[in-house]
């Protein structure tokens, strides 16, 4: 029977959505928090700390692309659930790899925890599915606005007052993971049960009612078919640059700052400000974004990420350093909410989840790219021409729309065109 659809179904779809992400955010950014620590310690080289964190991405890139597929084939309710399921699992094998002093269990279990954020990320295209063009934006920033309760509360986990499962055994460093694998088992329960109807059956509906909407009785489309369509280079680009920049400049800037002799205090509040500008503005930036358009946000995106590379290197102080990666974060959201949003716009149901998929492997594999240059960059270069070399990246899409401009693509902003027009 048909799904027909609702805009109180697809709100109360998209706050299960947004709690599911809230829960597992937190749980992944306590493990985050511990990871370089334990795998530093379990391995007994400190050049192993990042082993797990680089492992993680490239498990987040693996399963962005199977999950994509897997959802598209079963719906997005069984795959989240399958999902964080995995990451249930994969907490609790890191715990007891950190429990039995085993390096190699708990890197097992942080490769499935990288498969759990591979599959969860597609929780924002899940919003999506649910709500029209006109709001697509803001359904989907409020997911990412979740990891803003996960920035607050991971820390707070992993630190001696909230570590509430320490005391399980006799290693207390393992109490993040038995809380983790507790939050990541509530969502997907919340996932499995209260998911319906599936987001992936609601966009059917919302297509056929949309005479703008892309075909859904087409055949659907391959990759490399969706990115020979100037809308789909303009969100690969936006969101592929948006994660580049971010985390070259951020993944060294701390130990930039404590290379000049900042104190912990000030690296906080540098990443504090960082954070706010990735998520703590998120809802604000979804309702711009469907205001303006998928285009314009992108430029503002854009620019912000040219301004914040640019300012990074200029000074030491903590308050130029917290604009800088504020704008970064600010940047960085708006070019990876209007991307998401864009791709999303032009692709049919039929296809949608499977192609998302394909094209969160490509930025899940950047960002452990960057996460690994980074420091090479930095040890070599130096912390300017590491922000130079990211506010050159920033200006990618801004070529990319100029580009298209001057070939006379001008489609409308939202780039949502019927397939085979």
């Amino acid at each position: 029977m048909p799904t027909t659809y609702s805009p109180a179904v697809a709100r109360r779809l998209t706050r299960i959505l947004f709690v599911a992400q809230c829960l597992s955010s937190a749980a992944l950014i306590a493990n985050i928090q511990v990871n370089p620590i334990m795998g530093a310690r379990l391995s007994g080289h400190v050049e192993l700390a990042g082993v797990a964190g680089t492992l993680l991405l490239i498990g987040a890139a693996i399963s962005a692309h199977v999950s994509g597929r897997f959802m598209q084939r079963y719906g997005r309710r069984l795959g989240l659930s399958i999902g964080f399921l995995v990451g249930t699992v994969g907490m609790l094998l890191s715990g007891l790899g950190v429990a039995l002093s085993s390096f190699a269990l708990f890197l097992i279990g942080v490769a499935l925890l990288g498969a759990a954020r591979g599959a969860a990320d597609q929780s924002r295209y899940a919003a999506a599915d649910t709500m029209p063009p006109a709001q697509r934006a803001r359904a989907i920033s409020m997911i990412v606005f979740a990891s803003t309760v996960g920035a607050i509360a991971g820390p707070w986990l992993a630190s001696s007052r909230g570590n509430l499962l320490g005391g399980l055994t006799a290693t207390p460093q393992a109490g993040p993971m038995w809380i983790g694998a507790l939050l990541f088992g509530l969502a997907g329960i919340m996932i499995f049960f209260w998911l319906r109807p599936d987001p992936l059956a609601l966009s059917h509906s919302l297509a056929s009612a949309d005479p703008g909407a892309p075909a859904a009785n087409l055949p659907a489309r391959t990759v490399g078919a969706i990115l020979r369509l100037p809308a789909a280079r303009l969100a690969l680009a936006a969101m592929v640059i948006g994660q580049a920049v971010m985390v070259l400049v951020m993944s060294v800037t701390s130990l930039h700052m404590d290379a000049h002799h900042h104190g912990g205090d000030e690296i906080s509040l540098v990443f504090m400000a960082h954070t706010i500008g990735m998520y703590g503005l998120s809802l604000a930036n979804g309702a711009v974004i469907d205001r303006l358009g998928r285009k314009p946000a992108i430029m503002i995106g854009a620019l912000l990420l040219v301004a914040g590379g640019l300012l990074a290197p200029v000074s030491l102080m903590t308050a130029w350093l917290a604009l800088a990666l504020f704008l970064i974060g600010l940047g960085w959201n708006l070019c990876y909410v209007a991307g998401s949003t864009l791709l999303s716009d032009i692709l049919a149901p039929n296809e949608r989840s499977s192609i998302q998929g394909s094209i969160e492997l490509i930025v899940n594999l950047t960002s452990a790219s960057c996460n690994l240059l980074s420091g090479v960059i930095l040890a070599n270069l130096g912390y300017t021409t590491l922000g130079e070399l990211g506010a050159a990246l920033s200006l990618l899409p801004l070529a990319v729309l100029a580009w298209q401009a001057l070939r006379g693509q001008r489609a409308p902003l939202d780039d949502a065109q019927p397939r085979g027009a």
